[in-house]
């Protein structure tokens, strides 16, 4: 079997500080990672990377594949198309996800079971995309921030983006349902705030019935996730066992140290309400946004200094909000809040792999690992700024596959 031989690699995985490596990929794994190039075989495929990086493939870890402008015409939620059109979109986002550097996701929601049929297409090579840890509807009560998207008085019947329920035991059965229909982490609505008609501090469900969400998603071998923003709701949560905090806004001191106790993820999702505050400046809507993302600024070098497994994503295709500019939100955490980069490399690597349940598959460069990688005219940690450009990706592996490959004016033997 041909290997390929990165040579003369800058290696940054958010581990350590970047250093000169080569990178031997043989099938879809890395098999070795080297100071010095190994004995070359005479079918090898040897590429002189001259500097350039190499670093893991990136994980958004709270993505909506099918959301378009939602928000932007009042509508049931999960019903502002047809299923059909809905898959179609949530098709082209995942592939370009993917040409974004982005080898894998975490949905945090779909409707009509969207994610679990684009998982398999991808899987069967009816489509190309990244590696995807599906999602379904929203699990939440009657009159949740989502289940207000349109009034009673239409009767609804369809479910569309939102599985509503009240009572334990009935979150229980919802949850039974969304793992059926092929949900892997569950979407619960727990409180208001960031970005939402419910205020932070309003529970959007009973601690019971939280806690019954979340225990049967872990009985039934999945994980659990929340739209959550007060700082009761998280201890709560983490508590029970709830796998990733979305938005978290309100974290502080008590949150890091569950947080740390107990492995939890969180998704901070900055990058809207930055976006929101400077589209609308000066609305109520916008600037309600303000205090919270101030607050979340200055308690995440915190997070991030102590050990808080924080990770990428955000809700990308809500009005104002396109698809696509997904490296935009590293730049934040770095430039405007002052992450250094080989931090926020790692959230978007590693921390994002390991929420995946991929950790020891992914995330990192190291023998064994799945060759998920990206080639980089640049380095990464010295401006943060290269991975918004998607020229300066020159390839991007997935399971050493490349679904990009522009190195060939690289290779010194071999073909590309």
């Amino acid at each position: 079997m041909t290997r390929i031989v990165l040579q003369n690699a800058n290696l940054v995985d958010g581990n350590s500080p970047p250093r000169r490596a080569t990178i031997v990929l043989r099938g879809d794994c890395i098999e070795a990672v080297c100071a010095e190039p190994p004995m070359a075989a005479p079918d090898d495929q040897l590429i002189d990377l001259d500097g350039r990086t190499v670093m893991p493939g990136m994980v958004l870890g709270h993505y909506h594949a099918s959301y378009k402008d939602i928000g932007a015409v009042p509508s049931p939620f999960g019903l502002e198309a047809s299923p059909s059109l809905q898959a179609m979109r949530a098709a082209k986002n995942f592939r370009l996800a993917l040409e974004c550097g982005f080898t894998a996701v975490i949905s945090a929601g779909a409707p009509h079971g969207i994610d679990a049929a684009m998982k398999a297409a991808i899987e069967e090579g009816t489509m190309v995309g990244p590696r995807i840890m599906a999602c379904g509807r929203d699990v939440g009560t009657t009159g949740h921030g989502n289940d207000l998207s349109f009034p009673s008085y239409m009767q609804i019947g369809a479910s569309g983006a939102v599985a509503r329920c009240d009572g334990p035991e009935e979150f229980r059965k919802a949850v039974r349902q969304e793992i059926k229909d092929g949900a892997e982490i569950i979407k619960i609505f727990a409180t208001g705030g960031h970005g939402t008609h419910p205020p932070a501090a309003q529970w959007q469900l009973s601690r019971e019935e939280l806690a019954a969400a979340i225990e049967t998603a872990n009985e039934r071998g999945a994980k659990a996730r929340a739209h959550i923003a007060n700082v009761d709701a998280m201890l709560f949560a983490i508590d029970h066992g709830i796998h990733i905090l979305d938005h978290g806004d309100g974290f502080d001191d008590a949150c890091i140290e569950k947080c740390l106790e107990h492995g939890t993820f969180l998704a901070p999702s900055l990058h809207f309400p930055k976006v929101m505050m400077a589209i609308a400046a000066g609305s109520v809507y916008a600037e309600g946004m303000r205090p919270d993302f101030e607050w979340m600024a200055a308690i995440l070098p915190k997070a991030n200094a102590a050990g808080v497994k924080i990770i990428l994503g955000d809700d990308y295709g809500a009005m104002g909000f396109p698809h696509g500019s997904y490296a935009d939100e590293l730049d934040l955490y770095v430039n405007d809040i002052g992450i250094p980069a080989v931090d926020v490399i790692r959230w978007a690597t590693r921390y994002g792999a390991e929420a995946m349940g991929l950790g020891d598959r992914c995330g990192t460069i190291a023998p064994g690992k799945l060759a998920d990688l990206l080639v980089v005219d640049g380095d990464p940690v010295a401006d943060i700024r290269i991975l918004r450009d998607r020229a300066k990706l020159l390839a991007i592996f997935k399971g050493g596959v490349g679904f990009k490959n522009e190195l060939a004016s690289l290779v010194v033997n071999g073909t590309a």
